[in-house]
């Protein structure tokens, strides 16, 4: 089993090496429309055979290759650049990669097949009167083409998030669905008087750097980051095995996280950001919404619910505060302490809910 880590990066990976399969999909349909039983390539004399194996295949893992490198490495090299300069710069990078890699495997497989010395004249006039064909540079276009697409359903991926960008590309809630989630409303503690004495662009600039260092914590345990609503954070999570302890397991994550930022926060901006936590486990209905702006939403008395414990959480002096309802579906409680706090009726709601506090036996606060 791949850890959600693994996981994540995975699913990061694959559009690389799928998207361009497609490309090459269709390349393969257009050369037999076009060529039919024609024995050769026109532009080159090269024999032609109508195999959908090969071309797909390699498409398929030089896609896949570009993928590693990019999720693993070339991506942070270009992660405070511009959206549109992140394609741009990445595609050159990539299609120059891809010409040096052709251009060694030419010179090593024609030295070796003919055995003439791969630094001859032979072989280099050979690659001179390769690389001048129209059609080396046509098979460069293409697969820069589909690289460049692949970056582009990345960066947007990015933008809102992989889980929307899969659903709205599947289809999964163009008709309206109820599901069961859990949900976690997060919000940073005594956020007005850090953005009075920050002020707006610098207090921008730390809140940037706390969610970017809540993120991995979220990704790492299976969260998805539904809403940034100023200084707090909606994340959901399906209702799959082990979700309820990955909820508790995220929130003391992103306690680590934070903490160990700790002193890079007080040397750039005098404060050291904490938050605290409500969460809730329930029905809600899920689908896509909008005309210009098309986004995935949930409805339903859940998430009004969570959003009322959170702010319960000063009233009761705890960090993190959950329902009844969500305790219960815990399937281990070894790790974790309830302590039952009060049962309330929320603001809007006819019905009380018990409410309890959280003690990790690893750490101390309630």
């Amino acid at each position: 089993m791949l850890s959600k880590r693994n996981s994540r990066i995975l699913y990061q990976i694959l559009p690389f090496g799928i998207i361009p399969a497609i490309f090459s999909l269709f390349q393969v349909i257009l050369e037999k429309g076009i060529l039919g039983n024609h024995p050769i390539y026109p532009s080159t004399g090269n024999p032609y055979e109508s195999n959908l194996f090969i071309p797909l295949s390699t498409s398929f893992v030089i896609g896949l290759l570009v993928g590693f490198f990019e999720i693993l490495f070339v991506n942070k090299w270009f992660q405070n650049r511009k959206f549109y300069e992140k394609i741009l710069f990445k595609s050159i990078v990539y299609t120059i990669a891809i010409i040096v890699a052709t251009l060694i495997i030419i010179v090593l497989g024609h030295s070796i097949s003919q055995k003439l010395n791969p630094f001859g004249n032979k072989v280099w006039n050979f690659v001179l009167s390769f690389f001048t064909d129209f059609a080396f540079w046509s098979i460069i276009f293409y697969y820069s083409f589909s690289i460049l697409i692949s970056l582009f359903y990345r960066e947007v991926s990015d933008n809102i998030g992989q889980a929307v960008s899969l659903n709205f590309f599947t289809g999964k809630y163009h008709q309206p669905k109820s599901e069961h989630r859990t949900f976690m409303f997060l919000d940073m503690k005594s956020s007005t008087s850090h953005a009075e004495k920050l002020g707006h662009i610098k207090y921008f600039q730390m809140l940037k750097e706390y969610y970017t260092d809540l993120s991995r914590a979220i990704l790492n345990h299976g969260g998805e980051i539904y809403q940034y609503v100023g200084d707090e954070i909606v994340i959901t999570w399906k209702s799959k095995k082990d979700y309820a302890k990955n909820t508790l397991d995220c929130f003391y994550a992103m306690k680590n996280a934070i903490a160990e930022q700790q002193q890079k926060y007080l040397n750039k901006y005098q404060i050291a950001p904490t938050f605290k936590a409500g969460v809730h486990y329930g029905e809600v209905t899920t689908g896509e919404i909008g005309l210009i702006k098309k986004d995935i939403v949930f409805t339903g008395d859940t998430l009004n619910t969570t959003a009322r414990i959170q702010s319960l959480c000063n009233h009761f002096e705890v960090d993190l505060l959950v329902s009844e309802v969500f305790m219960n579906a815990l399937e281990s409680k070894i790790e974790y302490t309830f302590n039952f706090l009060d049962e309330v009726e929320l603001r809007g709601r006819n019905q009380r809910i018990k409410l309890y506090g959280v003690k990790n036996t690893e750490h101390n606060n309630v």
